[in-house]
């Protein structure tokens, strides 16, 4: 009986890499999918657990009587407002926590320390994820201008509204002057910049100074303009860039301590 003829050693050699090459690209595949399940859920589940405490931390200081004193500036990773985005539905609410390192980053979003306090003359910056940890500005490139960005404190209810967008400012009408636009409209002059959205790169930090690309010292603060900005990782899944959202001040409401039920109808706005 005639034995079928062994293959050159040549082509042995191409079968046995190619063997091994698909071994790795399964096993790389395999650790990515593994890699990209943590990123995306198991850090949001741990985010979400730090969030609820920092939220509960946050509403039972709220309902104890104010102290007769001025409260000291929050300490790092401690929550001291609530962002909503109103455009993402009911459920969107952030305990806002001070500081941006990585560790207060993971249990949401951070305000930048030095930059204004809700509803004060410059700009109150807040940086979020985009991927994973919780993800709260995940969605910050479907926002509007006229969008509302609601900010909750102990006492008051602030709310801004997202600015006219680049290619609106030349012939900004308001939305053919729909009421929730009131207030908002290019600001013009040094803050010519400051747009509804806009993508920069992580070294331009001066998104968040009280003049949006400006020297910090370039107005007085009595001359400021009340805006808020958020920051975020763009594009998704990478740190290559910054998408940036900026907001004005249109409307505060002050707390009614005998009726804490009251809400700002702008949460309500979709």
């Amino acid at each position: 009986m005639e034995h079928p003829e062994a293959p050159p050693p040549e082509r042995r050699r191409v079968r046995s890499a190619l063997r091994v090459l698909g071994e790795l690209l399964i096993t790389a595949g395999l650790v990515l999918l593994l890699f990209v399940f943590y990123a995306v859920y198991v850090t949001d589940w741990s985010t979400a657990r730090e969030q609820a405490a920092a939220t509960d931390q946050l509403l039972t200081r709220w309902q104890q009587p104010p102290p007769a004193a001025p409260p000291p500036p929050p300490s790092t990773g401690e929550g001291f407002a609530q962002l909503y985005l109103p455009k993402f539905g009911p459920d969107f609410r952030f305990a806002v926590l001070e500081g941006t390192d990585s560790r207060t980053l993971s249990a949401g979003p951070g305000h930048y320390t030095g930059t204004a306090w809700p509803g004060e003359r410059g700009n109150f910056a807040v940086a979020g994820h985009r991927i994973g940890k919780g993800a709260p500005f995940n969605d910050l490139d479907q926002l509007n201008s006229c969008d509302p960005l609601v900010v909750e404190t102990g006492t008051r209810w602030y709310v801004y509204r997202v600015l006219p967008m680049a290619d609106e400012v030349a012939g900004w009408d308001g939305h053919g002057g729909d009421p929730r636009c009131a207030g908002v409209a290019p600001i013009g002059g040094p803050y010519e910049q400051a747009h509804g959205r806009r993508i920069v790169l992580p070294s331009q930090g001066e998104v968040i100074h009280p003049v949006p690309g400006q020297p910090v010292d370039l107005l007085p603060p009595d001359a400021q303009t009340r805006l808020i900005t958020l920051t975020t990782c763009h594009p998704e899944f990478s740190a290559e860039q910054r998408l940036i959202v900026h907001g004005v001040l249109t409307t505060e409401y002050p707390k009614d301590p005998a009726h804490p039920e009251l809400r700002p109808a702008e949460l309500e706005e979709r």
